[in-house]
């Protein structure tokens, strides 16, 4: 029950931070203008990744389709990381690179705490096929 809790309470607030993010990115407003050519970033790709943000968030609530939860999950990482490291190396100080980084470990916890239900089921395939495959390239399986 408690993982439960702590994944619910990570996919919240890391849901809730990239919906609000993604909304402020999309209206452009002054201080995301200068943070973006802060980062030597267009306006443009503010806009490209606030819509994206938003759409993420609105994937991870709902029930079912792990595999949009998974694409969303791969976002939330790029994005976070990519932050990090675009603050880094334009000077920014430890703040501005240790917050995305912060998001991000919310991002490893909830991925990792999601319950059987949300997560992709490997397909298994009969230990027979796989053995026919690997006899079929001359190889034991």
């Amino acid at each position: 029950m408690k993982t439960r809790t702590v994944y619910w309470a990570t996919t919240g607030l890391v849901a809730l931070a990239f919906a609000l993010g993604g909304a402020v990115d999309v209206a452009h407003p002054p201080n995301v203008a200068e943070a973006m050519a802060h980062l030597g970033y267009p306006l443009y790709v503010a806009t490209l990744l606030g819509a994206w943000k938003r759409l993420g968030a609105m994937a991870w609530p709902v029930p079912r389709l792990p595999r949009l939860k998974e694409w969303a999950y791969a976002g939330m990482f790029f994005d976070l990381s990519g932050a990090a490291v675009s603050h880094a190396a334009s000077g920014d100080g430890a703040a501005k690179v240790l917050t995305p980084l912060v998001l991000l470990a919310l991002v490893v916890a909830s991925w990792a705490l999601r319950p059987a239900g949300r997560t992709l089921r490997a397909e298994r395939v009969p230990a027979t096929q796989t053995q026919d495959a690997g006899r079929a390239l001359g190889t034991a399986a």
